[in-house]
């Protein structure tokens, strides 16, 4: 008995740890521009699906290229930004930025 006394505090502390693990520190899905406010220029983080389809342009340093969100919500995204080597190949990558009216000013394009 007191052997089990002794466990439920450390289960206890292990499983509240692995709840805030799981649920604020691992981003596993997709963001949605949803959460974003147009009027906000604020630089944040968002996780989306690239449409390879719908084309990718690089001219000078500019990029031009369109993704989809978690709601299925296709964003048209462009910005002075250098694509990371392999972009056309990826599925997910991560946006940092802010929406511009109806498409997303990037600053910096991460591979997931």
């Amino acid at each position: 008995m007191k052997i089990l006394q002794k466990l439920i505090l450390p289960l206890l502390l292990l499983l509240i740890i692995f709840i805030i693990y799981k649920f604020y520190f691992a981003k596993t899905g997709l963001g949605s521009f949803d959460d974003f406010d147009p009027n906000n220029n604020a630089v944040k983080e968002i996780r989306v699906h690239l449409l390879v389809d719908r084309g990718i342009e690089q001219q000078g340093g500019a990029a031009t290229f369109y993704v989809a969100d978690k709601n299925g919500k296709e964003v048209l995204v462009n910005g002075e930004v250098s694509l990371p080597t392999g972009f056309e190949k990826a599925d997910i990558i991560i946006l940092m930025g802010h929406l511009s009216g109806s498409n997303f000013h990037v600053h910096e394009v991460l591979l997931d």
